[in-house]
């Protein structure tokens, strides 16, 4: 080294055989290289060519944080309101299936991690275990929300909508976005089917049945693709006192109809890039959609957060609360429950971090004015 300066010598603490896992793309390398490549490329990839996955953690790259100084931070608080409760930051879970294929405790592992970090969970329909025992499993510490289709087995829509009021979730979030699956090549390419063993309790599939048909032909036997604002919110206001809130909204259009038809919320989400290839990132469309609410429902969003400033840009745009599914995963993948909480710790540290150099003391007063955008003069300028 230059000038005979000393050489740095580690001090310990971290074995050769383990990894050094700082980030999210280091928890994701370790899950990559620790699932099957059936399993990797289902929970990784997007529909078609790939652009809305993409474009869902590049288009946060847009934007430039304006750092504040001299400002007191040393009672800062993270805490949000969500689904009835406080968060300890404002960042949930996502709704994400087969959460077994990465680890055998699959969605009991990742609710213990959720009920730990203060953060909530939304359950698949695709869920490897029942809601009773993914609640059960939070003890009580955190709020959980049901993710639904539109079934064309009306009977077992309402069990399901039955079950999870019964197991005390709080919410259903009804997947609006999937009348018909995105063309997921990898899916096709591999003939992707659930592993043996691994069954659909909600959904009230065995495992036999599952291998018996792929994920793409299971999905149109039972989604109903009739599925439309007038009958079907309706419906079910008709059959449960929990919150009605619809995940897949990409447009000012139909976060109006939501608000017109009486919704209690809407998730921002374009299905993690897995549904239309080629619609915006969330983060793009969720501009429009805050825009179009003003202020009159809550807007969450999911997609492409994979650090505590995405989380900071999305509430800064207008979010009340952020949703994360595939780094759930990889923190399952990479070493089950404690790798969820590794994953949700790295974020709300990151995230803390961010809100005290930009020098905010709430989640309230992260505004747009906390950020900066480049016009199309090149010229870098204040977001009102």
């Amino acid at each position: 080294m230059a000038g005979g300066a000393p050489v740095l010598v580690p001090t310990g603490g971290v074995k050769d055989e383990d990894p050094i896992v700082l980030c999210m793309e280091d928890i994701k390398a370790v899950a990559d290289g620790k699932l099957h490549e059936v399993a990797r490329d289902f929970y990784n990839s997007g529909s078609t060519y790939q652009m809305t996955i993409n474009e869902n953690s590049t288009a946060f790259n847009k934007y430039r944080l304006r750092s504040r100084v001299l400002i007191d931070v040393s009672k800062l608080s993270t805490e949000a309101a969500c689904l009835g409760g406080t968060l300890r930051f404002p960042l949930c879970v996502s709704p994400a299936g087969l959460q077994a294929m990465a680890h055998i405790d699959g969605e009991l592992a990742t609710a213990r991690a959720c009920a730990k970090l203060g953060v909530n969970m939304a359950i698949s329909s695709f869920s490897n275990y029942a809601v009773e025992e993914v609640v059960a499993a939070s003890a009580g510490k955190i709020s959980h929300a049901m993710q639904l289709y539109t079934m064309k087995d009306r009977g077992l829509q309402e069990r399901i909508i039955q079950r999870a009021e019964a197991a005390g979730c709080k919410a259903i979030f009804l997947t609006a976005d999937s009348p018909v699956l995105g063309v997921r090549y990898n899916e096709w390419r591999n003939d992707f089917r659930t592993p043996e063993g691994l069954a659909f309790p909600m959904l009230e599939w065995t495992s036999e049945k599952i291998r018996q048909q792929t994920h793409d032909s299971g999905f149109t036997k039972f989604n109903d693709d009739s599925h439309n604002w007038a009958r079907d919110i309706a419906w079910l206001r008709e059959r449960t006192k929990m919150q009605i809130w619809i995940k897949g909204i990409v447009t000012a259009e139909d976060t109006e109809l939501a608000i017109q038809h009486g919704c209690d919320g809407i998730l921002v989400s374009n299905h993690g890039g897995r549904q239309l290839d080629g619609v915006p990132a969330t983060i793009d469309a969720l501009v429009e959609c805050v825009d179009a609410a003003q202020g009159r429902i809550p807007i969450h969003m999911d997609g492409g957060v994979r650090k505590g400033t995405d989380i900071f840009i999305a509430l800064a745009l207008g979010a009340d609360c952020v949703w994360v599914g595939r780094p759930a995963i990889w923190g399952l993948a990479y070493n089950g429950q404690k790798g969820v909480e590794k994953m949700l710790e790295m974020l709300y540290e990151d995230f803390r971090r961010c809100m005290a150099l930009c020098g905010c003391n709430s989640v309230k007063e992260i505004k747009r004015s906390c950020l900066s955008r480049m016009g199309l003069d090149g010229v870098l300028r204040r977001m009102e």
